[in-house]
């Protein structure tokens, strides 16, 4: 027998005034969420109701029916209309289409209705939003219409723009939003499916992934090539930029690293045609000089420009009123925001004071040159007054009378010299590397690392006066007493400033480049500036003062760098038997507890792991990260690996063979500890008595 199916009825429609329509306490809805009712009625009022209301007769006591009905599915929409007739944008009879129930449970009819509401795919919305946008709307008027910020618009139709082929994986669950983000960095749809290709295949498809990988051939805005030129420069001369909408982008990445650098040069050396025109025999330009490249030149002296009496004004009226804020705000907790910014303004316009041109000799000038270069922060950074030496002027007799006459005419006439402008070369390539086995590491690359060890080892060094001490003794002993050990100290005292063979990435940046630096220019104000009166400013220091100018001029001696081929890096003894200048350095390393890490050395792309092999970088990550870690890169491509490595390594605090310390257990017994007390001639009294003291006690000890 053949079962019937039973039909369906669907429930009436009609329309009904608003003002027979009453909110419905079965409405299951508590809590606001979505779109406001001011929203939704300002959505009713451009495009009148889109969806009808469910509404249930309101009966007596008897069961009749009043005229009246209740809203139990629908209420956020009754509430907008109740809105717009409180406006009077609404009559209050307006007739409202509504579907009338009948049975069943008024408060399973609201569920029902909140449960199947299906909100928009987002590749839907994105896609619709792109119509919109073909269809003549502006992205203003599109974010007005649908209640978004601008910027919301902006990031949906950036979305609408990514490969079909990376919306149909996005759609079918392939991959996540945050990863189609990342793929929006680009316009380049050939681009972003290779990425996805490749990234698919082998796991590492984390969001920053996708986009470093969409823009590793690019210059990060923040660079400080981008920022000397200036990003609207750039695109005025045809220059592309990749931006982010969904993070923050530094301003982004330009494309054209070609046209960058061109722009670059050109502006260097128009800024270098204008200071030429000062007078000086050469100007040196590059966008970075490395570190020590004025070593060897004479800095000849200038004189700030004086100021003018307005200028002196403005500077008095400036210092009275940070004096005054300073004083008024003293007891604060926190400077209000207005205050607070206007003490930075007078800081920064007092700073620009300070900052004066200087006036130099001009026959110094005929014989000196500039340095022209950019800074971390994009700005031209001018070096001027260094001598190199063969520029320096001849010696003469005074009883030379016609040559000294000659002479000297000749330099009282610099202006017939033209200026010599040289633009510093591009760095050099990285050498070629064997992928397939673990090879030692590269000359070039110890030495740049030990490099990095020497300029660290110096800045320990100078914060060790009593070390500091021992060593340059323990230097002259050697040189006194053991005729074949004198090549041996790492300390090349003369004083003689050995120079780094290769200039290593980030050596000039680095934190103890700039703790060496910041302690030689405060010891450079305190020294007098004639050498004739450099004794009496020597003896006018007390002990400590001298032990630490003892110690920062003694730490200008450290060479720890290994150089290929150089006799003092054979073996860990020379051929007397005696340490070599390494071993020396790793001795003098430990008294001074180096520590490479807090030096601020980490392993990085540029400094190293994009210069050994494979099995070097995957070594590395497992001595830091263990076998997991490196089993996760082990498929990478050699760049690949490097970038991944970097990331795996940061905050690790691993370091290479050449930066670590050498195993005191090698060290033969009796030179394990070769630190000491300062001498006494050095120590003020109460040290003395400290030292005489242990003396004693250390006797004692013995006895």
């Amino acid at each position: 027998m053949t079962k019937t199916v039973q039909k369906i009825t669907l429930s009436p429609s009609r329309d009904i005034p608003f003002n027979k329509l009453v909110l419905s306490q079965s409405n299951v809805r508590r809590v606001k969420a979505g779109v406001s009712i001011e929203q939704l009625a300002e959505s009713i009022a451009q495009r009148t109701l889109l969806q009808s209301l469910s509404v249930r007769a309101v009966v007596d006591a008897d069961g009749n029916e009043t005229g009246m009905f209740e809203v139990p599915a629908g209420g956020r929409r009754y509430r907008a209309l109740e809105l717009l007739v409180k406006q009077k944008r609404m009559s209050k009879t307006q007739a409202v289409p509504c579907v009338v129930r009948e049975g069943g449970i008024a408060e399973d009819d609201s569920v029902a209705e909140n449960d199947e509401r299906v909100g928009l795919h987002p590749l839907d919305q994105f896609r619709a939003f792109q119509t919109l946008r073909d269809l003549g709307m502006s992205e203003e008027d599109i974010a007005a219409r649908h209640f978004v910020n601008p910027a919301i618009v902006k990031q949906r139709l950036r979305l609408a723009s990514v490969s079909p082929k990376l919306h149909d994986v996005y759609a079918e669950d392939g991959m996540t939003l945050e990863q189609l983000m990342a793929f929006s960095v680009t316009a380049d749809h050939a681009r972003q499916e290779q990425v996805w290709e490749n990234v698919r295949r082998s796991g590492y498809d984390e969001p920053y992934q996708i986009r470093r990988m969409l823009t590793e051939n690019t210059v990060r805005g923040s660079d400080r090539r981008a920022q000397f030129v200036g990003l609207d420069a750039y695109q005025h001369a045809g220059g592309g930029v990749l931006r982010d909408l969904f993070e923050h982008d530094d301003g982004g990445w330009l494309q054209d690293v070609v046209l960058l650098d061109r722009l670059v040069t050109e502006k260097l050396k128009a800024e270098a045609e204008t200071i030429a025109a000062e007078g000086w025999k050469w100007i040196s330009v590059a966008v970075e000089f490395s570190y020590g490249h004025a070593q060897g030149l004479r800095e000849i002296e200038g004189k700030p420009v004086d100021l003018s009496p307005e200028e002196q004004a403005t500077i008095d009226a400036l210092s009275a009123e940070q004096a005054k804020l300073e004083s008024d705000y003293q007891d604060a907790d926190e400077l209000p925001e207005d205050v607070d910014q206007r003490l930075g303004e007078i800081e920064s316009a007092l700073a620009a004071f300070e900052d004066r041109p200087m006036l130099y000799d001009p026959t110094e000038i005929a014989r000196a040159g500039v340095f022209i270069s950019i800074d971390s922060e994009g700005r031209l950074l001018v070096d001027r007054g260094y001598v190199r030496p063969e520029d320096e002027a001849p010696a003469t007799d005074g009883g030379q009378g016609a040559d000294a006459s000659s002479t000297e005419g000749q330099e009282e006439s610099p202006s017939v010299q033209r200026t010599v402008i040289a633009v510093a070369g591009s760095a050099l390539d990285a050498e070629e590397d064997d992928e397939d086995a673990a090879r030692p590491l590269p000359d070039r690359l110890i030495t740049e690392l030990t490099a990095h060890r020497t300029l660290a080892l110096r800045d320990a060094l100078a914060e060790n006066p009593a070390i500091a001490f021992q060593a340059v003794l323990h230097n002259f002993v050697l040189t006194a007493f053991y005729r074949f050990a004198s090549s041996g100290s790492c300390l090349e005292i003369g004083l003689r400033t050995p120079t780094f063979p290769a200039q290593a990435p980030g050596l000039r940046e680095s934190v103890s480049a700039k703790a060496v630096e910041t302690r030689h220019e405060a010891w450079r104000a305190r020294l007098p500036k004639s050498e004739n009166d450099l004794w009496d400013a020597l003896t006018a220091l007390d002990g400590g003062a001298q032990a630490s100018l003892f110690a920062h001029c003694a730490s200008f001696a450290v060479n720890a760098v290994y150089e290929p081929a150089n006799r003092y890096n054979q073996g860990r003894l020379s051929a007397h038997g005696v340490r070599t200048r390494l071993d020396q350095a790793d001795v003098l390393a430990r008294a001074v507890a180096l520590d490479m890490v807090q030096a601020g050395w980490r392993p990085t792309v540029d400094n190293y792991l994009g210069r050994v092999t494979k099995p070097r970088i995957l070594e590395a990550v497992r001595e830091a990260r263990g076998e997991s870690s490196a089993q996760l890169i082990d498929h990478l491509k050699k760049a690949d690996m490097a970038k991944e490595a970097e990331r795996l390594l940061d905050g690790s605090g691993w370091l290479p063979e050449p930066l670590r310390l050498v195993d005191p257990a090698a060290v033969p017994v009796g030179q394990e500890d070769e630190a000491g007390p300062l001498p006494e001639f050095l120590a003020d009294e109460e040290d003395q008595e400290n030292v005489g003291d242990e003396d004693a006690q250390q006797l004692d000890a013995a006895e």
